[in-house]
C-alpha cells in the first residue's frame, strides 16, 4: 500500500520522479510498474473554491475502477455520473516511470493541478495523489476541519 508523504519537484518540461518507495509498492504490491494518472477528487475549500490535484492508480487498481464507474456501481444519477466520466475517465492517461523514476505528467493535467516547481506524492492506500505544495497545504487545513470529532468513531478505527 502506498504510504507516506514525499516533497518533490518537476522540472520546466514536466518531469517528475516518483519516490523509490511507491515506485517499488507498483510493482512489490500491484504486479506492475504501469500507472494511470488523472483528476483527484476536488476537495472543497467552503469558500467557493476548490484544491485540485491529481491521482496515480496502479493499471490493474484503474482497470477495475474503471469498470465499476462504466456499470454505474455506485448507483449515480446519469448527470452526476456523466460529470464523473468527463472528470475522471476521460483525462486519464497511462504512464510509466523511466530507468531514473521519472514521469512526465501530462500538460492537461499538470495545467489542471496547478503544478508549480514543488509537489507533494501522498501515499492514500491503493492509490497515491500528486498536489501543487501551495495546494496541498490548504487541502491539509481543510482535512484538520473535516476531521472527525466522534472519538468513539475514531477509537473504532484504532486512531
Amino acid at each position: 500500500m502506498f504510504g507516506g508523504e514525499s516533497l518533490t519537484t518537476i522540472d520546466a518540461k514536466g518531469r517528475t520522479s516518483i519516490p523509490a518507495r511507491f515506485r517499488e509498492v507498483l510493482v512489490t504490491e500491484f504486479g506492475d510498474e504501469r500507472f494511470v494518472v488523472t483528476k483527484a477528487s476536488p476537495v472543497d475549500f467552503d469558500d467557493g473554491s476548490y484544491g485540485r490535484g491529481l491521482s496515480v492508480y496502479p493499471l490493474g487498481e484503474w482497470r477495475e475502477l474503471e469498470k465499476k464507474i462504466q456499470a454505474n456501481e455506485g448507483e449515480l444519477p446519469l448527470a452526476q455520473l456523466n460529470s464523473l466520466k468527463r472528470l475522471v475517465l476521460g483525462p486519464a492517461q497511462e504512464c510509466t516511470a523511466d530507468k531514473l523514476g521519472r514521469v512526465l505528467i501530462p500538460p492537461a493535467l499538470r495545467i489542471h493541478a496547478n503544478l508549480g516547481r514543488d509537489l507533494y506524492f501522498v501515499g492514500m492506500g491503493r492509490r497515491f495523489d500528486i498536489w501543487a505544495s501551495e495546494t496541498y497545504a490548504r487541502v491539509n487545513a481543510q482535512d484538520e476541519r473535516n476531521f472527525p470529532q466522534d472519538s468513539a468513531a475514531l477509537a473504532a478505527l484504532g486512531i
